[in-house]
């Protein structure tokens, strides 16, 4: 499906649209959203690129508001959608547990760890009655009452490593406690306090990929989706009435297979998305299958990010490979057993690419 060869060279071509200062943006000279920004620094970790990693994660603390938010997007350094959306202020949280899990860098954890705090304590203060989470600020900083359950499901993920860090460093947070127990319980028994949004497949399958649920009622709610949005060999859609598959969406439902322990019909998964894959290492982003057509016209960090933290799941590579399943019961970075077959990676099983 894919050799170490052409994972060093998807890891490679996310390393070259990194800007000087650290900036990871989807492509060179792009938007970057925090959001993505986290998942493309989530590959490089996978792939050795520690100091890489690092940097991305620097600037994004760099430029985090005094109130723990980030804009929506920057080119260039400079914020051009001002929104304040809480699955943006969440995610350094992820990115920052599965750095120290691959890298067990402790100094980088302490560096990052007050954007962390900052980060998710504006999202508890944007959660709402009945513990789903508001989507975005108001201009007044108010949150909007409007919670989404893709972007609630990545926040439960994001506080549960938070909590993971909060151990690690030492620092309780009862709060993140009560907010993530409210929004576990809201994602998994209330579907109406979230807007409608069943057309979009993350919706589908945010919910067991952030680990809200899980087993047999992960698995059913997989198949219960399956057929509206699994274009059978060539991946997942991102919406249920275009036909349209997009590499991230079918990589991220690869984790959430993963995670509900269908490992075969994840590597599937994985497989069928390949036809995105530039001879570079990089990948499109999407195609209009019934015309043959790629769109957008554009290959982005996040969704070669996506490829690589499937490989990385279904290989056992690194320390973070079991990082969806459940992300507060990880050992630390070069604890982990030793999987059986990570050939999909360079160096066979336990290691991290050179």
């Amino acid at each position: 499906m894919l050799t170490g060869d052409q994972v060093r060279a998807t890891v490679g071509w996310i390393a070259d649209q990194q800007a000087r200062d650290g900036a990871l943006p989807w492509f060179t000279g792009g938007r970057l959203d925090p959001w993505d920004s986290v998942e493309a620094a989530m590959a490089l970790d996978v792939g050795g690129e520690h100091a890489r990693a690092a940097a991305a994660y620097r600037w994004l603390a760099g430029v985090q508001r005094p109130d723990g938010s980030w804009a929506g997007d920057y080119v260039h350094g400079r914020e051009t959608s001002p929104a304040a959306e809480s699955n943006h202020a969440g995610y350094l949280a992820v990115g920052a547990w599965h750095s120290w899990l691959v890298s067990g860098d402790e100094e980088l954890v302490a560096e990052l760890w007050p954007a962390v705090r900052a980060g998710l304590d504006i999202v508890t203060r944007m959660q709402l009655p009945g513990g789903a989470i508001g989507w975005a600020l108001r201009p007044d900083g108010s949150p909007d009452d409007t919670a989404l359950l893709t972007g609630s499901s990545s926040l439960f993920q994001a506080l549960r490593c938070g909590l993971a860090l909060a151990a690690l460093r030492g620092d309780t947070q009862p709060d993140w406690e009560l907010a993530v127990t409210d929004l576990g319980t809201a994602l998994r028994t209330r579907p109406e306090d979230f807007a409608d949004r069943s057309r979009f497949s993350m919706d589908w399958y945010y919910p067991v990929l952030g680990g809200a649920v899980t087993g047999e009622e992960a698995r059913e709610r997989l198949a219960a989706g399956w057929d509206t949005f699994v274009v059978p060999g060539l991946g997942a859609r991102c919406v249920a009435d275009r036909p349209w598959v997009t590499g991230a969406e079918t990589c991220e439902l690869a984790l959430a297979l993963a995670a509900a322990g269908q490992r075969d019909a994840a590597i599937e998964q994985v497989a069928a998305m390949q036809h995105l894959r530039d001879d570079d290492g990089s990948y499109w982003t999407g195609l209009v299958f019934a015309d043959g057509v790629r769109w957008p016209v554009e290959r982005t960090t996040w969704t070669a990010g996506a490829v690589v933290l499937a490989a990385d799941a279904l290989s056992g590579a690194t320390a973070a490979a079991d990082l969806f399943p459940d992300p507060s019961a990880l050992p630390p970075a070069g604890t982990a057993e030793e999987p059986a077959d990570a050939d999909w990676l360079p160096g066979g099983a336990g290691t991290v690419l050179p």
